[in-house]
């Protein structure tokens, strides 16, 4: 069974870290986001997602980003940019 969801995940809590910490602490709320709504552990970031965040550098992540969130049958949680 393939459950699919959409979220918008509110990344603005890393922006209160040190500025060379914000992008690996958004990383880290987005786990932790996936994690809580999806109740598991096993969740990939997909490069694309990783890439979004990255994109800005170290001291500039989005504050917020669209995420389509994907479950599989062997219960990995897969985190893709939602399209458009």
């Amino acid at each position: 069974m393939v459950e699919e969801r959409f979220y918008v995940v509110p990344l603005s809590k890393a922006w209160t870290s040190p500025r060379r910490k914000r992008t690996p602490r958004a990383i880290r709320i987005l786990r932790s986001f996936i994690k809580r709504h999806m109740k598991t552990e096993n969740v990939v970031i997909t490069n694309e997602v990783n890439e979004r965040i990255w994109s800005r550098g170290i001291e500039k992540p989005p504050r917020k980003i669209r995420v389509r969130v994907v479950r599989d049958s062997e219960g990995v949680v897969r985190v893709h940019l939602a399209e458009g």
